[in-house]
Order: structure tokens, then sequence, then C-alpha cells
């Protein structure tokens, strides 16, 4: 490619070309989490069982999942601006059609659609920055960067919360019409960092296209639907866990051995891209697994509703937002490496700051945890970028673009799984545990059923039986609530470890410095 294609834009005109592409990366990004608080009511709306209503979120992770990687051998061969201008125009088309979509089977269907053609948008805005922002410009660019990927999905459920209950599930795809319209009218106009190369698909490795869509798929089943289904005791389970095994040592094979990769493998030769897809990979577990573990806590043991929850979790996207200018200060005057590791070090803390959690919290007492998990995020996410992709050849930086991408998604994907086996297997431990002081040796619990006995029997018209059956059923949703209290102190314990271990490690990345001059091939 020519420097000169992309020198003739302003300065101006790069700052606005990018901040359209940013509002694509934000709403490809905000769709992943938006319908998670509002999966009751599309399911009511579209009669579907809980089963069949996961549906909606995982088809759509597996097919973003597959397309990312993918993208940056798209984007070499339709060219940048018309790869982003083809996924927003899919993308809002496929928002449309989830919006009329008529049952559960035709929702599953556009949202797999909407998430494989919607992908791609996420990780061309990484090499776009790189292209557009040389020198000392590229701080600001990536901290945007880290900002939006890191604060859409905390923001979705707010959102989503929102606009189901004022409005309708309905309007939780058409509000991505608007600004995917503009995207796909305005980025073919204002971007020009590449030319098309259609030759490419001459030589495009299919076979580890193929494989790497077995790989990617088949896992992200088995991450979404095996804690649900208790693992390896389920034969589908165990079969597509099978598939993604032979599947993804094939493409490894095939990665290392073909002459054109469709993921340069080789790009983890490079210490900080390796050790940076790892930060990325942790910072994929913490945000996603909190996004969670949060609103799982406020409407399974607070029976809060998905405004409220909203509400309750805000405070980490105002706090990331105040990060951001204080941000920008310091990448300019202190090393990278040593914000990275304030960033994820204070995001341990702040999963660890959780772990006193009891039945009553709400927003007040998760103000402070929030608050520290908010701040922490844009100083653990944006110097990542900076340090794991500045540091890259000109030539690999498109399809290490990818990979990166896909890091922090499989970190959330495996973070969520792990989630949901500690909360399915440490609930049954802490109960049967509280279970055991639950005896008749036990005065307190004596008196408290006692108490419960009297009340119950009094609804019951005086019958002491029913009055007793009500007490002892209201005492097992006591300490089954105090049992899932405790299961989410341990989830969190787990996450901060993965921090802590993160932390100890940045030092090991070596210092890089912006680029000095324009990324001539960057795409």
């Amino acid at each position: 490619m020519s420097i000169a294609g992309r020198t003739e834009l302003s300065e101006g005109r790069k700052i606005f070309a990018f901040a359209v592409m940013c509002v694509g990366f934000f709403i490809a990004l905000l769709d992943i989490q938006i319908v998670s608080a509002s999966l009751r009511e599309i399911g009511g709306g579209l009669s579907a069982s809980p089963g069949e209503v996961a549906w909606v979120q995982t088809s759509y992770l597996i097919a973003e999942i597959i397309v990312i990687p993918l993208s940056g051998f798209l984007a070499r061969v339709m060219s940048t601006r018309w790869l982003f201008c083809a996924s927003a125009a899919g993308f809002t088309a496929t928002s449309l059609l989830c919006g009329w979509a008529w049952d559960i089977e035709s929702m599953i269907a556009f949202r797999a659609l909407q998430g494989f053609l919607g992908g791609s948008m996420i990780p061309t805005v990484f090499t776009t920055a790189f292209a557009f922002f040389p020198g000392k410009k590229m701080v600001v660019a990536a901290a945007t960067i880290g900002a939006l990927s890191s604060l859409a999905p905390t923001l979705g459920p707010t959102v989503g919360g929102w606009i189901t209950d004022n409005y309708s599930w309905h309007w939780l795809f058409f509000v991505n019409l608007v600004p995917g319209i503009f995207v796909a009218v305005v980025v073919p106009v204002m971007v020009r960092v590449d030319e098309p190369e259609p030759a490419l698909i001459k030589t495009a490795d299919w076979i580890g296209i193929a494989l790497m869509a077995l790989f990617l798929g088949c896992l992200e089943y088995t991450l979404e639907e095996g804690p649900r289904w208790n693992w390896t005791e389920d034969a589908t389970i165990r079969t597509t866990a099978w598939i993604s095994g032979l599947a993804g040592i094939g493409f490894l094979w095939r990665s290392l051995t073909y002459a054109h990769p469709i993921v340069d493998l080789t790009a983890l030769k490079s210490r900080n891209f390796a050790l940076g897809c790892l930060f990325s990979f942790v910072t994929g577990i913490g945000i996603f697994a909190t996004i969670y573990l949060t609103p799982l806590f406020l409407g399974r043991v607070r029976g809060f509703s998905a405004l409220q929850i909203g509400l309750a979790v805000f405070s980490t996207g105002v706090f990331q937002v105040m990060a951001i200018p204080v941000y920008a200060i310091l990448a300019r005057r202190i090393d990278l490496r040593w914000l990275m590791m304030f960033g994820l070090g204070l995001f341990g803390l702040s999963m660890w700051s959780f772990t006193p959690i009891t039945h009553e919290w709400g927003w007040r007492e998760l103000l402070w945890p929030q608050a520290m998990r908010g701040f922490a995020q844009q100083f653990a996410v944006a110097p990542t970028v900076t340090l794991t992709l500045g540091g890259l050849a000109p030539a690999k930086l498109k399809l290490a673009s990818g990979l990166f991408n896909l890091m922090r998604n499989l970190g959330g994907a495996i973070g969520i799984a792990a989630r949901a086996t500690i909360l399915n297997d440490r609930t049954n431990l802490h109960f049967l545990r509280l279970a055991e002081h639950l005896n008749p040796t036990n005065p307190a619990m004596l008196a408290n059923l006692r108490g419960m006995e009297v009340r119950m029997a009094n609804g019951f018209a005086g019958d002491s039986a029913h009055g007793h059956a009500a007490a002892l059923r209201q005492l097992w949703s006591l300490t089954y609530r105090e049992a899932q209290t405790m299961t989410y102190a341990d989830a969190f314990v787990v996450i901060a470890g993965c921090f802590a271990l993160a932390t100890a490690l940045v030092p090991l990345m070596r210092r890089v410095g912006p680029p000095k001059g324009p990324v001539a091939d960057a795409h």
C-alpha cells in the first residue's frame, strides 16, 4: 500500500474517520451484552424456554469468535474500508431482522448472522488506529480503544435493562439502525488506509479456515453449554470438546506449516505480543465474568429487576470514563508497563474487595469495588494495546490484531464457564456445610425456627403442621441464599488470583515507545 493514499487525509478528517469507526466498534461490542439483562423478556415475547433463549447469546458469541481472527485476511482481500462498510451494513440489516424475529429459531439464526457480520468491526479499528496515528498520538488512540472495549460490555446490561423497561425488547436491536447506517455510509468515503488484494483468495488456506471454525465454534459451544449440562456427563459436550481439541491441533499444525496461514501465529515469537495476548485473556476473564457475576447476584439473591441491576452496576462505567483523561496524561510521562501493572493490580484488588459480600449488598456496598474496577479497566486495557501491537512489524499487524482480540473473547468465554462451574459446585458445598450446623443442638436455629413456625401458622389459621412445613421451607431458602452469596465471594477470589499472576508478569514485557513514523504497510 502506498502512503500517499493515507496522507491525503488531513488530521481532522483522520480523527473524524477514526471516530466513526469507533462508533461501529462500540455498537458491535455493546451488542454482546445488551441482551444479557433482558433474556427473560425476549424468551417471553418469543414463547421460548430458558434453554432455548440462552442461544440468543450463545449463537452471537460463536459466530463472532470465528470471524474475529478471519478479519485480518478479509481486510487484505477487501480493504479495510470495504470490509468495515460491509460489516456495518450487515450488522445493521441483521439488527433489523432480530427486532422482527417471529420465533426463537429465527432469532437465533439472525443473532448468529449479526455476530458474524458485525465481528469484523472489532479488530479492524486496532490496525486503523496504528495507521492513522503514529508517534505520540497513538497513546490517545489506544486510550480511546481501551476505554470503548471495556466500557461497552460494562454498559451493556444497563442500557439493555433501561430499553426493555421503558420500551420493549425489540428496541435492543432497533437502536443499532441509525448509528449502523451512519457508519456504513461514512466509512467508505472517509477511510483510506489500504487497497484490496482480491488475488489473495487464490492462496487462501481454506482448510485452515475450516479447522479454525470447527475449533473455535465447538470450543465456544462447549464453554457456554458445559456448566449447564455438567460437562463430560453430557454426550454432546464430550463430542464438541473432542472436535474442538482435534480441530485445534490441526489448525495449529496448518498455521505453522502453510505458506499463507489465515492467522499469523509466528507473532507469538515476540515476547511482548505473547504476554500481551495473555494479559488480554486475563482482562477478558475479569471484564466478562464480573459483568455476569454482579447482575446474577443482584437478580438471584436480591431479586432486582433488569433496570435496577443496570443502575446498580452503572458506577463502573462512570469511573472508567473519569479515568480516561488521567490515563492520557500519565501515558505521556510514565512507562506504559508500570501503568499496566497498576491497572492489573488495581483490578485484582477490586475483585478482592468483593469478597466480604453479603445478601444485603446493593448499589451502595457495590459502589467502591465497582469504582476501583472501572478505574482499573482503563489502565489495564489501554497500555496492553500499545505494548502488544506497537512492537510488531507492520506486515504482521493486521493478522496479529485478530489474534489479540480473539484472546480477550476467549478469556471472557472461559471466565464465564469457570464462573458457572464454581457457582454450581461451590453452592452445593457451602449449603451442605451450613446445613451441618442446622441441627437440634443449635439453640439459635431452634429459636428462629420456632419464631418462623408461629408466624407461618398464623397465616394458616393456626394450623401448626402447615406452619412447621412452611418454616422449614423458609429455613431452606435462607440457607440456600447464604450458600449462594458465599459462592459469589469464591468466584471473585479466583478472578483476583488471575490478576495477581498477570500483575507479577508485567516486568517481563519490553518497553515499547510510540512508533517514530508512519506505519506504511499496516494494512
